[in-house]
C-alpha cells in the first residue's frame, strides 16, 4: 500500500518552504514599488494555506517511506511545487496563459532554461527573480534542497534522494545524508557567491550579478537579458561564466574531495572527468575552425564563443553569447551531440551523462574483445569500481528509453507541423534540460512562445522525466507499481 499520508505530509511542509521563498521575492516586489506585489502575496498564502492543509491530513503518519512511495513523491513534488510556482506569473498578467506559466515555472525547476517570454526585459524585478531563483533550487534538487535544510522533514530520505539524484552511480561521502546535502549545498552557495562577486566586479549590476550567478551555478539559463550574457559583450563575463558551467557540470563529489579533502588527484583519476574535458576540448576546437572559415571570426571571437557555447550545450545551462543558429549547420550537429552527452553525474547538468558513456564505451570495448576471447572473464570497471551486470541492463533501458521519448515526441510535432530540425532539437532540449534549440524558427535566442498548448505539455512532461532520469517517472505508469503486493 502507498503511504499516501506521509506523501501528503511531505509535500505540505515543502509547500510551506515555497511559500517562504515567495515572501522573499514578495518584499523585493514591494522593495521596487512594482505592479507584481499582489501576484506575490496571493500565491503566498494560497500555498501557504494548502501547505497546511495537506500537512494536517498527514500529521499523524509514521514517518517512514518504502521506495515505491520515495519515486511517487518526487514526481508529485515537483510537478505540484511548478504548479503554484506558476502562480505569480499567471496572476501577475505577464505571462497571461495557465499553460505558459507552468511551462516557464517547471522549465525552471527542471533547469531547462527554455522560455515562452518574448520579452524578459518587461517583467519586474521580482518575478525575474523568481525565474531565477527556481532554476537555483531546482539545480540540485528540491527534496535534496530541503534534507540539507531540515533534514528532519523528509522520512525515508536515502530513498527519496535516489530517486531524484543524477547519474546511474550514487556515491555516499558521509552516512548521514543530511550532512552530506549540507556540504554540497555549502559548496553549491559557495560558487554562487563567487560567481556573483566575479560578475559584479566586471560590471554588471547588483541584481544582475545575483540572477546570472544563480541560473549560471544551477546550469538553467534563464537570463534577465533578452541576449542573456551576450548583452554585456564583456569578454571577462563570458570567461566567468564558462569557467563556473563547467565547474557546476562538473561531479559534486569530485568537488567536494578536491575542497574538503584536498584530493586534487581524483580529478585527473577519474575517466569521466576526462572524458567531459576531452569532450569540450575536441568540440570547441571544431567549432572554432568551422566558424572562422564560414563565418570569417577572428580567432580571440572564434575561440571565447566557441568554448562558450560547447561548454553551455554540455553543461546543459543554455545561457549564450552569440546566436549559434546563425553558424553553419555543422555546428548545430556538434552541439546536438554536447547536448545529448550532458555533464558529469552528481553534477547540476542534465543530458545522458558522461558515466554512461564511459560505462557504454568500456561494454562495447569489451564485446568486440570478447569476439575473439569468448571464454575471456571481462568485467566494466568504472573509477576502481566494477559495473555490475544488472547495473549494465539498467543502462541499456535507460538510453533505449531515452531515445524511443525523443522519437515520439519528434514525430508527434513533425504532424502538428513543426519543422524537422527544430522538432529534433527540442525534443532532444527537453529530455536533457538544455533550454535552447537549434533551427531557423525556434533557434537558441529565441523565445519557444509559438508552440502549440499541446506541444507545451508534452514538452512540461518530457522536461520533468529528463530531471528525474526518466525511468523513475515511467514507473508509475507501469501496472506493478499500483499493485498492492
Amino acid at each position: 500500500m502507498i503511504n499516501w499520508k506521509i506523501i501528503w505530509k511531505i509535500i505540505g511542509q515543502l509547500l510551506g518552504l515555497e511559500a517562504t521563498l515567495m515572501l522573499g521575492c514578495l518584499v523585493m516586489s514591494l522593495a521596487y514599488g512594482e505592479d507584481d506585489a499582489y501576484a506575490f502575496a496571493v500565491s503566498v498564502v494560497t500555498t501557504a494555506l494548502t501547505g497546511g492543509a495537506l500537512h494536517y491530513i498527514g500529521h499523524n503518519s509514521s514517518n517512514t517511506m518504502s521506495r515505491r512511495d520515495s519515486f511517487l513523491l518526487v514526481t508529485l513534488v515537483w510537478l505540484v511545487f511548478s504548479l503554484f510556482g506558476s502562480f505569480p506569473f499567471y496572476l501577475s498578467g505577464y505571462v497571461p496563459s495557465i499553460t505558459d506559466s507552468y511551462f516557464e515555472t517547471i522549465s525552471g525547476f527542471t533547469t531547462t532554461g527554455a522560455s515562452l517570454i518574448d520579452d524578459v526585459e518587461r517583467l519586474p524585478h521580482a518575478l525575474l527573480f523568481w525565474r531565477s531563483l527556481t532554476q537555483w533550487v531546482g539545480g540540485l534538487g528540491i527534496v535534496f534542497f530541503t534534507i540539507a535544510i531540515i533534514p528532519s522533514m523528509v522520512g525515508g530520505s536515502v530513498k527519496v534522494f535516489s530517486a531524484e539524484a543524477t547519474g546511474p552511480m550514487r556515491t555516499k561521502m558521509h552516512p548521514r545524508l543530511s550532512t552530506t546535502g549540507h556540504w554540497i549545498w555549502g559548496i553549491y552557495s559557495l560558487m554562487t557567491l563567487a560567481c556573483a562577486l566575479c560578475f559584479y566586479l566586471e560590471g554588471m549590476s547588483g541584481f544582475d550579478c545575483f540572477n546570472y550567478a544563480m541560473t549560471v551555478t544551477a546550469t538553467g539559463g534563464f537570463a534577465t537579458h533578452n541576449a542573456s550574457t551576450g548583452y554585456f559583450k564583456n569578454a571577462a563575463i563570458d570567461y566567468t561564466a564558462i569557467f563556473f558551467m563547467f565547474l557546476c557540470g562538473t561531479s559534486f563529489t569530485l568537488l567536494y574531495l578536491a575542497i574538503f579533502k584536498h584530493k586534487i588527484k581524483e580529478f585527473f583519476k577519474n575517466s569521466e572527468f576526462r572524458l567531459y574535458v576531452s569532450v569540450i576540448v575536441v568540440c570547441t576546437v571544431l567549432i572554432m575552425f568551422i566558424v572562422m572559415r564560414g563565418c570569417h571570426y577572428p580567432v580571440a571571437d572564434a575561440f571565447r564563443s566557441s568554448l562558450f557555447q560547447v561548454v553551455s550545450f554540455l553543461t546543459t545551462t543554455g545561457v549564450f553569447n552569440d546566436d549559434a543558429g546563425q553558424w553553419p549547420h555543422i555546428t548545430w550537429v556538434i552541439l546536438t551531440v554536447c547536448m545529448f552527452i550532458g555533464g558529469c553525474s552528481g553534477s547540476t547538468s542534465g543530458g545522458f551523462k558522461c558515466v554512461r558513456m564511459v560505462m557504454l564505451w568500456k561494454m562495447l570495448r569489451n564485446e568486440l574483445r570478447s569476439t575473439l576471447h569468448p571464454s575471456a572473464v571481462l568485467p566494466v570497471r568504472v573509477n576502481g569500481y566494477v559495473v555490475s551486470v544488472n547495473r549494465q541492463l539498467a543502462l541499456f533501458a535507460f538510453f533505449t528509453a531515452y531515445v524511443l521519448l525523443c522519437l515520439f515526441v519528434y514525430f508527434i510535432m513533425m504532424i502538428l507541423g513543426i519543422d524537422s530540425t527544430n522538432a529534433f532539437t527540442i525534443a532532444f532540449s527537453c529530455a536533457s534540460n538544455v533550454g535552447p534549440t537549434l533551427g531557423l524558427e525556434i533557434g537558441p535566442t529565441m523565445s519557444w512562445s509559438h508552440l502549440p498548448d499541446v506541444v507545451k505539455w508534452m514538452l512540461s512532461l518530457l522536461m520533468l522525466m529528463g530531471r528525474l532520469e526518466i525511468l523513475s517517472v515511467l514507473v508509475l505508469f507501469t501496472r506493478s507499481f499500483w499493485r498492492d503486493k
